[in-house]
């Protein structure tokens, strides 16, 4: 699959809120640059992951709007905390799905696919067959097989743990520099915002707010000793005091 052209986000006056509660966004407006990695920041229950799905046109918000360039939200895709494979499905047959609910079947798609992200010989295996950095590769692999502009990401990482994490950050990377999408992405892990990153936007609420838009101007490629480097820790610690203060 060649790169795709990347799209901008913009969420413009954005509210939405469930019918006789209290509002979750209220009037946001938000800019997000295309081609670049945009970490969201905030703490648990601000409506982080409301955001992303009125991003992607899983929710309609109540008022404004949310522009993601020419193609909008049928060029988006969307990666969950929780891989969500078909169980009764092959590893195959789970990156067909988009495809096949398109009606666009396409098995070179997704056999390239699966190459891209090192599961080029896992194809007739079933979810259960498969480790969770693996079950993780099959979720990234569904995403991409449509060639999104927009990726948007709700804690992709969080339940890996600390090698297969490090591992899935350094594909992903990989995958992004590759396809060449927008990418936003929710984390509770400020040194994965960090590292990942070329923007960090700390929202604190609800209704959403920004209390912190940090540019993390650290060059690329990133490696995960940087951790250990003052640059880095000085970003790490901007984060963490912004949430500091919300909290």
């Amino acid at each position: 699959m060649d790169a795709t052209v990347a799209s901008p986000v913009r969420f413009e006056g954005l509210s939405f809120g469930w019918p006789g509660g209290r509002p979750i966004v209220d009037g946001l407006d938000l800019a997000l640059e295309a081609g670049r990695i945009t970490a969201i920041v905030g703490p648990s229950g601000s409506g982080k992951s409301t955001l992303l799905r009125l991003a992607a046109g899983l929710s309609v918000p109540d008022r404004g709007a949310v522009v993601t360039g020419g193609d909008g939200p049928g060029r988006s895709a969307f990666v969950f905390q929780s891989p969500t494979l078909l169980p009764w499905r092959t590893v195959r047959a789970n990156v067909a799905l988009p495809l096949e609910l398109r009606g666009t079947p396409d098995p070179a798609a997704v056999d390239a696919v699966l190459q891209r992200v090192g599961l080029g010989d896992a194809g007739d295996l079933l979810p259960r067959q498969l480790s969770g950095g693996m079950k993780m590769r099959v979720s990234l692999a569904r995403a991409l097989v449509t060639a999104p502009t927009l990726m948007l990401l709700d804690e992709p990482f969080s339940a890996l743990d600390a090698l297969t994490r490090s591992r899935m950050h350094r594909e992903f990377l990989a995958l992004w520099r590759s396809a060449g999408f927008t990418a936003v992405m929710v984390t509770h892990d400020v040194d994965e915002a960090v590292l990942l990153a070329d923007r960090v936007v700390v929202l604190d609420g609800p209704p959403l707010r920004p209390v912190l838009d940090l540019a993390i101007d650290l060059p690329r490629p990133r490696a995960e000793h940087q951790r250990h480097e003052p640059g880095f820790g000085a970003r790490v610690e901007q984060v963490l005091a912004a949430l500091r203060e919300e909290t």
